[in-house]
């Protein structure tokens, strides 16, 4: 099993290691990291993130994209105001040119020399991020994924593992063992799995109270997907115990809200807090993953190392602090 950090070269992330190969070096020795799961939101400087540390990419995600896709010009003028805008969220005003700009990005990533590749499979629309009233059902989002998906998997080597990842949004939740074989068995590309992602799930439930409840529900979950759980070849391991506030802020409008309001509500719901307890072990014993990936947002390296020191002692990775 790798043991990995999801990492980008988006601004916050290269000056949380000041833009020096070194100092992920060092971290990486540190925490005995095998490397990173990489998101690549820039060019790719090959001196800072160098390829022996690569050994998977997150996909680029756009959270809201199905209007996009079906063509529905009323509703993107409704949501975005013109073109121009609709342009400068998908990098073009047609299927072809966004598709464009998630091939460019498959690209970059295989000329990584990546094991595997990570989608995010949902959609909600701005406003109902905040009040959960969705337009589209957890089905019909998975048969436009497996049409999206489709139209690229051309761009990938049949030795890379395209891995689809759970979210609480309607799509790929994972609460449904027939709608999961559905986006397993769809793909054209034969080498597909799927990416746990263990705080999304807890997003499912709200009245999951403690860590302990949310194994619980991850592993019963896991078991319930029958003979697909097989296809699980990776954890993003974080927990999140957001019940309360998701429940409480169901009633706030979303329409005006800003980009920073919108970014602030989904990190208060999607907590990305490491496990403290032991009981966090049971998940990679029942599952064997080949990459554990600690998934973290981190405001400075400091923080982020914590963070990484309370999940590894909690999965009995490293000694206890003295």
């Amino acid at each position: 099993m790798l043991q990995l950090v999801n990492l980008s070269n988006y601004c916050s992330d290269t000056e949380l290691i000041h833009n020096n190969a070194e100092v992920l070096q060092a971290f990486l020795h540190y925490h005995r990291l095998d490397g990173i799961e990489m998101m690549f939101c820039d060019p790719w400087d090959k001196k800072v993130y160098r390829k022996e540390w690569i050994h998977g990419a997150h996909l680029r995600f756009w959270p809201s994209w199905l209007d996009f896709w079906r063509g529905d010009q009323a509703e993107l003028q409704r949501q975005f105001g013109s073109q121009e805008q609709v342009r400068a969220c998908y990098g073009g005003n047609t299927r072809e040119e966004w598709l464009a700009v998630y091939r460019e990005n498959i690209r970059q990533a295989q000329a990584a020399g990546v094991k595997y590749m990570v989608f995010h499979v949902c959609h909600a629309r701005m406003s109902e991020i905040f009040n959960c009233d969705f337009s589209a059902t957890d089905q019909e989002v998975i048969e436009t994924v497996i049409e999206l998906v489709n139209a690229l998997t051309e761009e990938l080597s049949a030795d890379t593992e395209l891995l689809f990842e759970n979210l609480w949004w309607p799509g790929l939740t994972l609460l449904d063992k027939d709608l999961t074989a559905m986006l397993l068995d769809g793909t054209n590309h034969r080498n597909v799995g799927l990416m746990l992602d263990t705080g999304h799930l807890m997003n499912t439930n709200t009245e999951l109270k403690t860590e302990a409840e949310g194994v619980r529900y991850i592993l019963d979950t896991v078991k319930n997907l029958g003979p697909y759980r097989r296809y699980i070849k990776g954890i993003h391991l974080h927990r999140s115990l957001s019940g309360e506030y998701a429940k409480s802020s169901r009633q706030v409008a979303g329409e005006q809200a800003s980009m920073a309001d919108i970014m602030n509500h989904v990190m208060k719901i999607d907590e990305h807090l490491p496990f403290s307890t032991p009981d966090a072990r049971q998940i990679i014993n029942y599952i064997n993953p080949k990459y554990l990936i600690h998934e973290f947002i981190n405001k400075s390296m400091d923080e982020w190392s914590k963070k990484i020191v309370v999940q590894q002692q909690a999965l009995a990775y490293r000694e206890e602090s003295k």
